[in-house]
């Protein structure tokens, strides 16, 4: 599978046992050494390196560099316009990301990298749902722009469920109910949350599961909230302080960590 950033592969009993480990030690927030098991001898395995490592930035606003390179010899290898389109998703995700942690502006970037990827992945393609999502968190989060948001993620939404990815549409889940949460629909932003949430804990997706218990929290009444809350606190802990935006929502942020400019606008 070309398109794993956001893919469940490696959840299942029919998986590969390479994809088996890799995706245990993703999900307990160690990417690098996920990372160090795959061998970027492949297009597909030197981008799934790069996006191991560009989304370790995102969770923990550490290993910039790292991604860059890991990302910089997926591109070189690729030569499909899967691949191409594949690993320019991957470039506008890392764009996104510096510019969300203030590392760098590199909005201009990110939305020119996830425009080269819409024109190489084909409609229907299964790397269109990430592609369509990724799209959505950039309207949300640097261009401001709820509607747009929206359409991005319901697109994504579909796609997830048609292709079968159910750590994406865990992501979907969360993004339209946080949207829905921001213009009062409590209702159904419980209900993506709770969505959200149980996909995550089938999977064993830890590092997302402390994300989504605080997102369900803020649709709940006490002592339910406060409950959810403290699974989330100790999930964070057991983690080692990751991922490191939820940090101020628990009351736990070092000094050093900048928290991102919109609540849970990182989280994929």
């Amino acid at each position: 599978m070309a398109h794993t950033a956001m893919s469940g592969n490696g959840t299942t009993a029919e998986d590969d046992p390479l994809q088996t480990a890799v995706w245990r030690l993703r999900s307990r927030a160690c990417w690098a050494d996920a990372a160090a098991m795959i061998t970027p001898t492949t297009p597909a395995a030197a981008l799934q390196r790069a996006s191991l490592l560009v989304e370790r930035c995102l969770y923990t606003e550490t290993g910039w560099e790292e991604a860059e390179d890991a990302l910089r010899t997926a591109e070189a290898m690729a030569h499909t316009d899967d691949e191409r389109g594949a690993a320019a998703c991957e470039r506008g995700y890392l764009a996104y990301a510096a510019t969300l942690f203030q590392v760098r502006d590199r909005a201009d970037e990110a939305r020119a990298a996830l425009g080269r990827a819409a024109a190489l992945i084909a409609p229907g393609a299964a790397g269109r749902a990430l592609l369509d999502f990724r799209r959505g968190l950039i309207a949300e989060n640097l261009t401001r722009s709820p509607q747009a948001a929206r359409a991005a993620y319901r697109r994504a939404h579909a796609g997830a469920t048609a292709h079968a990815d159910p750590l994406l549409l865990s992501a979907t889940w969360r993004h339209l109910a946080g949207l829905a949460l921001r213009e009062g629909e409590l209702a159904e932003a419980r209900h993506g949350f709770a969505e959200s949430l149980r996909i995550r804990e089938e999977l064993g997706y830890l590092v997302g599961t402390a994300p989504a218990l605080v997102s369900l929290a803020d649709t709940e009444k006490e002592p339910e909230a406060s409950r959810l809350r403290d699974e989330a606190r100790r999930l964070f802990r057991l983690l080692g302080g990751v991922p490191t935006w939820l940090a101020g929502q628990l009351g736990e942020v070092p000094a050093q960590v900048q928290a991102p400019p919109a609540e849970g606008a990182a989280s994929a």
